[in-house]
């Protein structure tokens, strides 16, 4: 059976891709299906708590953005 990512890295729009390049589009096609029908303010939410939660897996430091 095949994963979600799979569907995607196998999408036939991108199949002849360079691997590296098939995976950033592959990435970029999941995004986009997952986050089409938000709302600004829950794709805002998406994009923060995703951010938080690789900051927290991968051990970045957050910072607060100053203007």
């Amino acid at each position: 059976m095949m994963n979600n990512y799979e569907k995607y890295y196998n999408d036939k729009e991108i199949i002849n891709e360079p691997k590296p390049l098939r995976e950033v589009h592959a990435i970029r096609l999941m995004i986009y299906d997952e986050t089409k029908d938000m709302t600004l303010e829950e794709r805002a939410k998406y994009y923060n708590d995703t951010g938080k939660h690789l900051a927290d897996k991968y051990g970045f430091k957050r910072v607060a953005r100053v203007n």
